[in-house]
Order: structure tokens, then C-alpha cells, then sequence
């Protein structure tokens, strides 16, 4: 039985990626940590709680930042709808544990080091400042999958940048340079073919199960964003790509790791990835004008390529059969 921490800014797409989690046959979710990011915390914290609810779970769900560290926050209701679950407004019979979330992680792990996996799919707001306070956690992580990022350079809320690396880039750099085992899997892994076409989401609705109309009900904004916005052809879904890596790690059929950091300086590239994938770090002409003194190692495995057949097959997986079939 596989062990998983989920820390998320709770809109449409992650909810779907909670729902991957909690239904997986040999996965158990300790927790549920909320940041704010997508929507302000109280609507994702409220998105958690119903998703849970609707696969029957009881999982523990914490409160976590509002805000990020040290910028101001900025949501995307405009890609994910008003309550980021494209207006469908559900509403969670729960609520949240009376612990923070950075506590509750920070003594999670502590008690189970190299235990638990951690799926990061929002702002790193929170595991950022669990690292502050308690450094170790690296250590006690056993690994860590990071929907973040554009390996590629093609952002989805800047020219350069992926929206939850943007949204606190200090956090991101805090975690990228912790030691702690990570995968980073861009946003750009759920683009084009990894989309869902409308033949896909037929076959989804034909499921007929709560969990499927749930997850094409709250997606409607986000599909509507994705192809007028960002011209895709479908329902992208970055959070489900990247729980599928975490659940099944063969969907990642090729990565390396590389030299990675995360630009919190510049306003024309605040919060992109910047990945050394050809080693210039280290060996080429300028070596010093832009790395940070001791960061030059490899840092953060990069998932450059996925198996999009099995990441669908891993979506239809969870989504095709009610708790009583």
C-alpha cells in the first residue's frame, strides 16, 4: 500500500486528481493540505472536503496559507469559474481539521519518514514554509511530484512561466533547493494529444458514474479556457497528468535529472523554471553570472515525455466504476 500526501490549491482539475487518489486500489492518502492559489483558501478548502465526500472518504483536510510568502495572491476563477469548479457551487457537508497545514505536514512526515510520497499541485506556499521551520523534511519525504513548471519555456499564465510556480516562486526555489527527491512534471505534459478530445469525454459521460459526470461537470470552464484561451483541443488537466507520474511513475517515460531554478527576480520571467539540460551550469563560458553559490548539482528530475495512453487509461481507471461495482 502506497502512502500520499496531497497538497493543493483545490479547483477543477485537482479535484479530479484528488478523486485519482483516493479511488487508486493501492494508494491511501494521509492527508489533504489546502493553499491558496486557483481560489482563496475557505473555496478550496471547501472543493477538497466535497471531492472527498463524494468518494466516500474521510480523509483528514487542513488549512493551510492564504496567501503566498511574500507576494500578493492572484486566482484563476477566470479559467476555473467562480468557485474554480465552473459554477457548479458544491458544498461540502464538512469542514476542515482545526490544525494548520504546515503543522499537520511537518508532523506527518516526521512520524513516517521515507514513507510517504507528496503531490504537490498548486502553489508551494505551504510546503515552502514547512521547510523553513523544519529543514529535515526533505529527508522525511520519501519523494515528491510537482505539478509546476514548463520544462519547455511555454507558460500558461506568462510567456515563461506555468501558473503555480508564478504564483510563489519564492516557495518553489525554497522547495527545489531543499534536497528534497523531486519530479517535476510541466504543465505542458497535458497538452495536445494529452488532452481530452470530445470522442474521450463522450465515452467519460458514458460511464455513468457520480465520479465521471463530476469530473467533466466542474471541468466545463477550464474546457472553454483551454480552447478559447490557450487554443488547445480539448480538456487539458495538468493536476490528473501529474497524479497518474505519482501513481503509475512508468506514464514518465523519460527524464533526467538536471540543474533547476526558479527565476524570482525578474517581472518580464518571474516564475520560470529555468532547467540546465545541457549542463551549461557547470561547463560553459559564464558560469558565474547567474547560479546561486553551491546549487550547481542537479536538483530536480524533469519528466521530459509521458505515455498518453496510459495516462488516460489511468483517468478512465478511477473514473469508471461506482464504490459498488
Amino acid at each position: 500500500m502506497r502512502r500520499f500526501w496531497i497538497d493543493t490549491d483545490t479547483a477543477s482539475d485537482d479535484a479530479v486528481a484528488i478523486l485519482m487518489a483516493l479511488r487508486w486500489p493501492d494508494g491511501r492518502v494521509d492527508g489533504i493540505s489546502v493553499v491558496a492559489g486557483n481560489v482563496p483558501l475557505e473555496q478550496g478548502t471547501n472543493n477538497a472536503l466535497y471531492t472527498a465526500e463524494l468518494c466516500g472518504s474521510d480523509v483528514p483536510v487542513y488549512q493551510g496559507l492564504a496567501r503566498p510568502l511574500l507576494r500578493e495572491p492572484h486566482h484563476a476563477q477566470f479559467f476555473h469559474g467562480p468557485d474554480g469548479m465552473g459554477g457548479m457551487n458544491y458544498k461540502a457537508g464538512r469542514g476542515p481539521e482545526a490544525k494548520h497545514a504546515v503543522e499537520a505536514i511537518i508532523e506527518t512526515f516526521r512520524a513516517a519518514p521515507g514513507e510517504i510520497t507528496l503531490v504537490t499541485l498548486g502553489p508551494l506556499s505551504n510546503v515552502g514554509t514547512a521547510l523553513l521551520r523544519e529543514p529535515a523534511l526533505a529527508e522525511w519525504v520519501k519523494d515528491c511530484y510537482v505539478m509546476g513548471g514548463a520544462a519547455c519555456a511555454v507558460g500558461n499564465i506568462t510567456p515563461a512561466a506555468e501558473y503555480n510556480i508564478w504564483c510563489d516562486p519564492e516557495a518553489a526555489r525554497i522547495l527545489f533547493h531543499s534536497g528534497m527527491k523531486i519530479m517535476m512534471v510541466g504543465w505542458e505534459h497535458c497538452r495536445g494529444r494529452a488532452n481530452l478530445d470530445n470522442a474521450e469525454m463522450a465515452m467519460m459521460r458514458g460511464f455513468d458514474t457520480p465520479y465521471a459526470h463530476f469530473s467533466l461537470d466542474c471541468n466545463q470552464s477550464a474546457l472553454e479556457a483551454s480552447r478559447e484561451w490557450l487554443s488547445d483541443p480539448g480538456l487539458g488537466l495538468p493536476d490528473p497528468v501529474t497524479m497518474s507520474v505519482a501513481l503509475d511513475p512508468a506514464i514518465c517515460t523519460r527524464s533526467a535529472w538536471h540543474y533547476v531554478e526558479v527565476e524570482c527576480d525578474s517581472q518580464l520571467t518571474r516564475g520560470m523554471t529555468v532547467v540546465d539540460e545541457r549542463g551549461v551550469v557547470n561547463t560553459g563560458p559564464n558560469i558565474k553570472t547567474w547560479k546561486p553559490a553551491n546549487q550547481e548539482s542537479p536538483n530536480v528530475e524533469v519528466c521530459w515525455a509521458i505515455d498518453v495512453e496510459r495516462w488516460k487509461e489511468t483517468l478512465y481507471k478511477a473514473l469508471r466504476y461506482s464504490a459498488t461495482e
